[in-house]
């Protein structure tokens, strides 16, 4: 009987202790059942007279459903609003979710708009720039024709090398450069004659370049005789752009070549000079192999024996000298043989000069005494 009144009093505590934890106005309820339990337990041993400990014990347990009950529908009351209020709040996010995604999307929107102006702009502005530059370009063009048709200058491409002073041309055609004798690399060799082929080799070689004739077109070779611009010249005579631009000038400047002079292709001849003694001072290439260089030209001791070295202009000469005669009056000038004519005249002379005479001109072709 103890037991089964025990076990039915351990089931009450503890089913009124998960009404307090699920609503903790039913511990009141509790603790009265408790006070009852007390009571009830101290009639029973010590026989105290309290025989209504029965009735706090059940009014403890009807109080503890009653009050887990209000707690709970005020719980209910109370949460219903909050629900509500948490739901607004939800609402709101929600809404201010959506706001801030349609913004996020209107500022992308307008972005990518203004980054499509703006390329639409820069495409614009490259267009418009690169029709400038092919109207300058156009306009350069057009303006360098221009000068180029004015000087008699021919556009060409270097096929290949010959040698220091010769080349050809990528459409087959042989040039020798006027007023310029670089020593030979071919058929013989002489000193220096490698390093001044090399040189005009990789000056040339594949390059575009702008050629001059002076009076003749060809030499007794079929050789186009011709002036070689780098770049067009704005003055063709003004000796800083002959010194910059002209590759006939690079090669006495630099030591490549001597001056040598033919007539009548004389235009350039007294700045080659010049450029040669130049380089003949500070021992430039060919120059610093000896005074005299190392191939014929305008500075050989010999060719500087007479009034003037292969220019062909009248001038008198010591008629002692290499067994020639001259006659100041006529302007002419006459030698015994070819031997003593090269005396003078190293390279020889053509029909126009003061000295040609037409028995030196044994393969006539307008030319005496050539090497």
């Amino acid at each position: 009987m103890k037991v089964i009144r025990g076990t039915i009093i351990t089931i009450i505590i503890v089913f009124m202790l998960l009404m307090g934890i699920a609503a903790p106005a039913a511990f009141i309820g509790l603790a009265v059942f408790l006070i009852g339990l007390y009571f009830s337990n101290q009639h029973r041993k010590y026989k105290i007279n309290f025989k209504k400990s029965g009735w706090i014990m059940t009014a403890g347990f009807i109080l503890s459903i009653f009050l887990a009950a209000a707690d709970s529908d005020a719980t209910e009351t109370v949460s219903e609003p909050e629900k509500e209020q948490i739901q607004s709040e939800e609402n709101e996010a929600d809404k201010k979710a959506e706001e801030e995604k349609l913004a996020q999307e209107k500022a992308e929107e307008e972005e990518a708009k203004k980054q499509a102006e703006e390329q639409a702009r820069l495409e614009a502005e490259q267009e418009e720039k690169q029709k400038q530059e092919e109207a300058e370009k156009q306009k350069q063009e057009q303006e360098q024709s221009q000068a180029a048709e004015s000087l008699g200058l021919e556009l060409v491409t270097v096929g290949r090398v010959v040698d220091g002073d010769t080349i050809e041309t990528s459409d087959g055609r042989k040039v020798r450069l006027i007023g310029v004798n670089t020593p030979e690399s071919t058929t013989r060799v002489e000193e220096y004659g490698k390093e001044a082929s090399q040189f005009t080799t990789s000056e040339l070689t594949g390059k575009k370049i702008w050629m001059q004739k002076d009076v003749s077109d060809t030499d007794r070779y079929g050789r186009l005789l011709r002036i070689v611009w780098l770049d067009i010249p704005a003055d063709d005579m003004d000796e800083d752009e002959i010194r910059e631009k002209m590759f006939n000038a690079h090669l006495v400047l630099n030591g490549y070549a001597e001056p040598s002079t033919y007539n009548p292709d004389v235009k350039y001849s007294e700045y080659f000079r010049k450029f040669g003694r130049e380089a003949r001072e500070a021992n430039k290439g060919l120059w610093s192999l000896g005074d005299e260089g190392t191939t014929k030209g305008d500075l050989d001791s010999a060719a500087a024996s007479g009034t003037s070295s292969n220019t062909g202009n009248s001038g008198s000469n010591d008629s002692s000298s290499a067994g020639n005669t001259t006659s100041s009056e006529s302007g002419s000038e006459s030698y015994k043989n070819c031997t003593e004519l090269r005396k003078v005249y190293p390279n020889g002379v053509s029909s126009t000069h003061p000295a040609y005479d037409s028995k030196h001109d044994r393969d006539k072709d307008n030319y005496a005494c050539e090497r």
